[in-house]
């Protein structure tokens, strides 16, 4: 099957971006942009897309198309099946780039503008064919965020829009019909208003923009990731909903709680549509269902932010350091993990999914890296423990919520090797969960390859595993998986 072809008229960061969806979504691009730098540009934002992108999704993607740099907007759209305008926001700059892509386009070609400002009737104005041009305004970084906001003007027919909305959906992005055309359209002039009212608050002495910026990522920005601005007031609504919420809420409308006052009347009929607008976006599911969602989806956001120490989630690995771990008793297996089982740890069974259980026991091994010295200086300074060969028994069930502890015994620790032996409980009524054997080699990071720990870590690893020998044998140890039959 031919591959489709995609021409890119501006290699900026919106441009590139766009490049790199449709590049690495499969289909063949030429970039037109008379920029010199812009081949190292848009080599450095593929870069990044390739890193990123893929790990979107949990199937193979095509295989990436070639990516060329025309010489000429002509160059470019020879054969496209797909045309996106992203140079600067100058109306005459974008009139002569889209007349010089329909020279040399047939009808027909889908001409998409990433304008984040101007609506679509402006964009056709003296185009030789305007019912092909649309806007198609998409969020940076374009190879991540779905959003397309696809606007057509007077000329745009609708069967051309819901061909550039399927085309868009199969790159992975999100196509948002907006129904009226408007200056800067829907998200960016939600954008706007909370931007406006940023530059005053910083104007007035009110707040830094470092405060403001926590003020939205440490609050609000996680909720609308997930539920957007009128879900979220329906949740804040209780059981009552949305009309319960606006009669609560509404008079502060009224009130100088910003400097962009001039805001709708709250008539019986305005009322009555965000209302039964809401009822039909979320009223099939309960309150309590949807506040489950919510819990869900925030401890998901927040537990990624977590894992890359980053805004809302710095502060939750800043309160992990604040509560330490336990103390350390090399008399008797070590605790290396006392915790809940995290909303988003759980399958389609109801309980904690088997990848999670390796996670777990990988926890464990982190924390005994620490207990014998390697930990992170060390690493740093280039030695640590690669894991060789790992063994897990699953024995019984555990749901999210629900509270466990990891206890480790040192099964042998002398020169380059380690082995170990995880025992995961029950919080609660310490019953055996699970047990993982992990064989682990200490390594060179500068090399890569085997050698021996520094005196101090070797010494402290021989010190617990000779206490442990002490201890009975765990059941299952060296235990592997028999051929059936």
């Amino acid at each position: 099957m031919a591959r489709r072809k995609a021409a890119v008229i501006g290699g900026g960061v919106i441009g590139g971006g766009w490049a790199a969806r449709f590049q690495l979504m499969g289909w063949d691009v030429a970039v037109f942009d008379p920029d010199p730098e812009a081949e190292r540009k848009i080599g450095e934002v593929l870069d990044n897309a390739r890193r990123a992108l893929p790990g979107l999704f949990d199937v193979a993607l095509p295989s990436p198309g070639r990516l060329v740099m025309a010489g000429s907007v002509a160059e470019a759209v020879e054969g496209a099946d797909w045309v996106q305008e992203s140079v600067p926001e100058r109306l005459e700059l974008k009139h002569k780039v889209l007349a010089e892509v329909q020279a040399h386009t047939p009808p027909g070609t889908p001409v998409g503008s990433s304008t984040s400002g101007f609506r679509p009737s402006a964009l056709q104005e003296g185009a030789p064919r305007p019912g092909d041009i649309f806007v198609a305004h998409p969020f940076n970084p374009v190879y991540l965020l779905p959003l397309v906001e696809l606007v057509g003007g007077a000329a745009t027919q609708d069967a051309l829009l819901e061909h550039a909305a399927d085309i868009l959906r199969a790159l992975g992005m999100y196509p948002l019909r907006i129904r009226a055309e408007i200056d800067a359209h829907v998200a960016d002039r939600l954008l706007e208003a909370v931007w406006r009212e940023a530059l005053w608050l910083v104007k007035d002495g009110v707040a830094t923009t470092t405060e403001i910026d926590e003020a939205i990522r440490m609050g609000f920005g996680l909720r609308w990731a997930q539920m957007g601005l009128f879900e979220t007031y329906r949740v804040a609504g209780g059981e009552a909903g949305m009309r319960h919420f606006i009669g609560q809420f509404g008079p502060a409308l009224k009130w100088p709680w910003t400097r962009l006052m001039d805001v709708p009347e709250l008539t019986e009929e305005l009322v009555e549509r965000i209302a039964r607008q809401s009822d039909e976006q979320s009223g099939h599911r309960s309150i309590r269902a949807l506040e489950r969602a919510r819990d869900e989806n925030l401890v998901g956001i927040l537990r990624a932010l977590k894992a890359r120490d980053w805004g809302a989630g710095a502060v939750l690995a800043e309160a992990d350091r604040h509560l330490g771990p336990p103390p350390v008793d090399i008399t008797r297996p070590i605790e290396t993990q006392r915790r809940v089982v995290p909303l988003d740890w759980t399958d389609y069974n109801g309980h904690m999914n088997e990848a999670r259980y390796l996670q777990a026991f990988s926890d464990a091994t982190d924390r005994l890296m620490e207990i014998i010295g390697c930990d992170a200086a060390y690493i740093a300074a280039g030695g640590s423990y690669f894991t060789a060969e790992t063994h897990i028994r699953h024995l019984d069930e555990i749901r999210a919520g629900e509270p466990f502890r990891v206890e480790t015994r040192v099964l042998h620790g002398a020169g380059k090797k380690m082995h170990l032996f995880h025992e995961m409980r029950h919080g609660e009524d310490g019953r055996l969960l699970a047990t993982g054997e992990h064989f682990l080699l200490h390594v060179s990071l500068e090399t890569r390859r085997a050698s021996p720990p520094a005196p101090h870590v070797e010494a402290r690893l021989a010190e617990i595993a000779a206490a442990h020998a002490e201890l009975p044998e765990p059941d299952g140890v060296s235990r592997a998986i028999r051929r059936p039959g």
